[in-house]
């Protein structure tokens, strides 16, 4: 495999340039036809979300994208009026103002997008303590609207149609700004998720997602996205903290949780690492605003640290790095990557990779209910 660019198309060693026309499965999607599905445009974006699993899927029936390390947005189009939408609803268009002047010269009178906002490195890579720096007042530069799916389009509910049919609906859409706009569509390629995957690794990537290429935009979890991850990383609920030790400033370390299926909060252990002293005042600051004098987890935190914390409302969630699960539920080697404003503490559970899933024929799935 040559190459892995951020929102580049990939080509496999040894093959063309795979065209989505001529990949197997394309023949049913030229035939098979609806009629067009006249809808309003939708008030709220409800995004499909990828199910965790530990491989990536092979075999034609899917195309895989880079996973992007930022904010899943929904870019909501009616005329002029253009809002920017958080998986959780929130409306950040005042926090991201050149994505929306970016929409706003699209040509469509109304649409839904699904993409993901992220800062670009200079490497290529996306970074999101980078655009956790943007959101803090900091440099702006590289900030990138990743579009990969197309909800509505003046007037037509796209949610039924076939992956790739929306994706070449969005490129017809996107199409002005190219690779250098602030709105840019990121590209995918077809099979081998294996080789895609360890390329995405060796490249620095967070991972990638997969997606059955025949299949209608279902929103919630189930089996037509897939995610894969090069390391460990999720959402955990921050607990409490411990105060810092020699030189440190604000915080020696965050005392984290997740839900568990009681929806009880269960302790998956201390983050020590990856704050700068910037990061670890603010989240001082924070903290202590929502200071308790009891612990909010469900389940015993170790005595020499439920000794020296400061316990506080699980309001705050992080975004934690970390190598592995341990057999007790803590994880291991954890490090800070920000504070997420985009999800509910309620929300976090914990991500267990499911089993590989094998291919079956593009098109071949039952929608599922989610």
């Amino acid at each position: 495999m040559r190459s892995l660019p951020t929102g580049g198309t990939v080509e496999t060693r040894g093959s063309r340039r795979r065209a989505l026309q001529s990949r197997p499965g394309a023949a049913m999607l030229r035939t098979v036809r609806p009629a067009p599905c006249r809808a309003a445009l939708p008030a709220r974006f409800e995004p499909q979300l990828a199910a965790l699993v530990k491989t990536a899927p092979e075999g034609d029936a899917w195309l895989h994208e880079m996973k992007f390390d930022g904010y899943r947005i929904g870019c909501r189009i009616d005329g002029a009026d253009v809002r920017l939408l958080t998986r959780s609803g929130q409306d950040w268009t005042a926090k991201l103002p050149e994505v929306a002047a970016a929409a706003r010269r699209l040509r469509v009178r109304t649409a839904l997008l699904d993409g993901e906002v992220a800062v670009v490195r200079p490497d290529g890579r996306t970074s999101f303590q980078a655009l956790q720096q943007v959101f803090g007042g900091g440099p702006r530069a590289g900030l990138v609207y990743f579009v990969f799916d197309l909800l509505h389009r003046d007037g037509e509910d796209l949610t039924p149609r076939p992956l790739e049919e929306r994706k070449r609906r969005l490129v017809a859409v996107v199409r002005r700004g190219g690779r250098a706009g602030v709105i840019r569509v990121a590209d995918h390629v077809v099979g081998e998720g294996g080789r895609v995957f360890a390329e995405a690794c060796r490249l620095g990537f967070e991972g990638i997602v997969s997606k059955r290429r025949a299949d209608p935009y279902v929103p919630g979890r189930h089996g037509s996205w897939l995610k894969v991850k090069c390391v460990q990383r999720q959402e955990f609920v921050i607990g409490g903290f411990t105060d810092p030790e020699g030189s440190r400033a604000g915080i020696g370390a965050l005392l984290v949780g997740v839900h568990d299926a009681s929806r009880r909060l269960v302790f998956a252990g201390k983050v020590g690492t990856g704050f700068t002293q910037r990061v670890a005042l603010d989240l001082r600051a924070r903290l202590e605003a929502l200071e308790r004098r009891t612990s909010p987890f469900a389940t015993p935190v170790e005595p020499r640290l439920a000794r020296v914390a400061h316990w506080v409302a699980p309001r705050l969630v992080a975004e934690v790095a970390f190598t592995e699960w341990t057999a007790d539920g803590r994880i291991r080697h954890p490090s800070f990557q920000g504070l997420r404003a985009d999800k509910p503490a309620t929300d976090v559970v914990a991500e267990r990779p499911g089993p590989a899933t094998s291919s079956r024929p593009a098109g071949g799935r039952r929608r599922e209910k989610t």
